[in-house]
């Protein structure tokens, strides 16, 4: 964690830097672990997402998530199911999309449940989408994306 200070800056200047700077980023694994002698809320877990998110680290992208994450287009449109079917696509998408950075404009807490609003951007097109995030012991198990 000596380096956890970095990450507002790392996320500022992502927009700015080449793949190769990007691919070459590295951080502490446990930077981003859940261990059990630190009581980890559902914030932190939704804010672990979107930092690995944001640095394309699939392994600290995926650690928050239960193994059998369920992942919808709200209100109820299953879309997969479990953290395998989870590395494929983002790990795909963390590759081939040269631009790709999410904003967190918004974030609402109550209880186990996290709603952020995010500006996307996916190479030259940008989405806003909400994310709702249910968490169960400790892990993400349900991620509900409200696109328009």
């Amino acid at each position: 964690m000596k380096y956890k200070f970095l990450l507002p800056f790392l996320i500022f200047s992502l927009p700015f830097l080449s793949q190769t700077h990007i691919a070459n980023l590295s951080l502490d694994k446990k930077t981003f672990s859940n261990t059990a002698d630190k009581k980890v809320t559902p914030e932190d877990l939704a804010q672990q997402q979107l930092d690995a998110y944001n640095l394309r680290d699939i392994e600290a992208f995926l650690e928050p998530y239960a193994e059998d994450v369920e992942v919808y287009t709200f209100p109820n449109t299953l879309n997969y199911k479990g953290k395998e079917t989870m590395r494929k696509r983002y790990g795909k998408m963390f590759k081939d999309v040269t631009n790709l950075h999410c904003e967190l404009e918004n974030r609402i807490v109550k209880g186990n449940v996290v709603i952020d609003k995010e500006r996307v951007q996916f190479n030259d097109k940008i989405i806003e989408a909400l994310a709702i995030y249910h968490i169960e012991n400790n892990k993400i198990k349900k991620v509900y994306f409200v696109r328009n």
